[in-house]
């Protein structure tokens, strides 16, 4: 393969990559869960989470990519010991995630094939295992992600036309709305671009080679391209929950993302979530593990030369939790909040990086990137603070 096909692929992998490890359990509970509360208002949170997301993205990605360090070396440089303590951050919340997703996964195959939750769990993580084992792990990372992307795509594209969502009323919430959730928003954002997931495309690209200014108008295009990736099954998904309640379907509230395809299409439908959920699990469960481990890898030598070792164990402790500990799914929802409340810190880092000339070099940041950036910071920030109060006080 070329070095041109090469990066090619790398940049649509990272793309795939990121927008699969947002697109987990979590995010179809997440979805199906407010789009039942909002109803046509979600669009609207929708529409402002891909905005927000992509200001995060951007920037995170662009300074990632021209000092061509790991966002963790970043933070250090910034502020000595911010490093660590982003790490800190990422890996348990990248741990706390992956519980979740190898449970989704579980429940996948139970759905698929009857087996048991716990069978399946370990099943599961057998196969996320066996990408790692491979010499060319990372190609191979890539190209599962593409692949378990476009069916998950296409499946609930299916699922959202038989349901026949109102289009009109969705588009009307989607720019008037006639509520909001400050709780919505940081959730969304949280599971979209929070926690370990922006940087699970930054850090692939990194490992590709993919660095340097000149590199830049891919890098910007990958980024774009993962949000709209995840988007599009965010909106996709937002429609076909929104068809059913519309009709005044009760998502059921043991697995809420499971009634629009049951609804639909039947014991059909119900098999078609199975695929979509597992995809959907597998995908975030390899997406979390490689960047978790990319935040520790590089504090010692040993851990980067038995990195795919390290990522192995990752999802061997996650499948095992997993495994003996129970059903994770009352905490979905609020994991993905979590990663809300950890993206004004990871972000506000980068932009100060994204001025210190140590860091970044002659490189100047675009003004209206900054502008953006902090726009983001403050607005999670305070939406974070809303949010944590409303928990504390609930």
């Amino acid at each position: 393969m070329s070095s041109v096909s090469k990066q090619r692929s790398a940049l649509l992998g990272a793309a795939f990559l990121m927008a699969t490890s947002a697109i987990g359990p979590g995010f179809l509970t997440q979805t199906a869960t407010f789009t039942e509360k909002l109803l046509a208002s979600f669009g609207f949170v929708i529409l402002l989470s891909i905005l927000l997301d992509i200001g995060a993205q951007l920037n995170i990605w662009r300074i990632v990519a021209v000092s061509g360090k790991r966002a963790q070396d970043i933070a250090n440089e910034v502020f000595p010991g911010a490093g660590y303590f982003l790490a800190a951050l990422i890996v348990m919340g990248g741990l706390a995630f992956n519980i979740g997703n190898v449970g989704g996964a579980g429940l996948g195959i139970n759905v698929l094939t009857g087996l048991p939750e716990a069978v399946g769990v370990v099943l599961s993580g057998a196969v996320a295992l066996a990408v790692f084992l491979f010499r060319e792990a990372g190609r191979v990372m890539d190209r599962f992600a593409q692949v378990m992307g476009f069916v998950m795509i296409a499946l609930t594209l299916y699922v959202m036309f038989r349901a026949d969502p109102p289009v009109a009323a969705a588009a009307a919430g989607t720019f008037a709305p006639d509520k909001l959730d400050a709780v919505a928003i940081v959730t969304l954002v949280g599971g979209t671009v929070g926690g370990y997931i922006t940087f699970a495309g930054a850090h692939r690209l990194l490992d590709a080679g993919v660095t340097g200014q000149a590199a830049l108008p891919e890098v910007n295009k990958s980024s774009v391209s993962a949000i709209l990736i995840a988007s599009v099954m965010r909106v996709v998904l937002f429609l076909a929950v929104l068809g059913v309640v519309s009709q005044g379907v009760a998502l059921d509230p043991k697995n809420p993302a499971s009634t629009p395809f049951a609804h639909v299409a039947g014991n059909v439908g119900l098999m078609i979530f199975g695929v979509v959920i597992w995809a959907a699990s597998i995908t975030s469960v390899i997406g979390a593990a490689y960047t978790s481990v990319s935040f520790i890898s590089g504090f010692h030598p040993a851990l980067e030369r038995h990195k795919n070792r390290v990522i192995i164990a990752f999802i061997v402790i996650s499948t095992l939790v997993m495994a003996t500990a129970g059903k994770p799914a009352k905490v979905l929802v609020l994991v993905g909040t979590l990663n809300g409340l950890i993206l004004p810190v990871s972000l506000g880092l980068i932009l100060c990086a994204a001025h210190k000339r140590k860091i970044v070099g002659d490189y100047k940041h675009p003004l209206w990137l900054t502008v953006a950036g902090a726009v983001v910071v403050v607005a999670m920030g305070v939406l974070s603070a809303q949010t944590l109060l409303k928990y504390l006080g609930g």
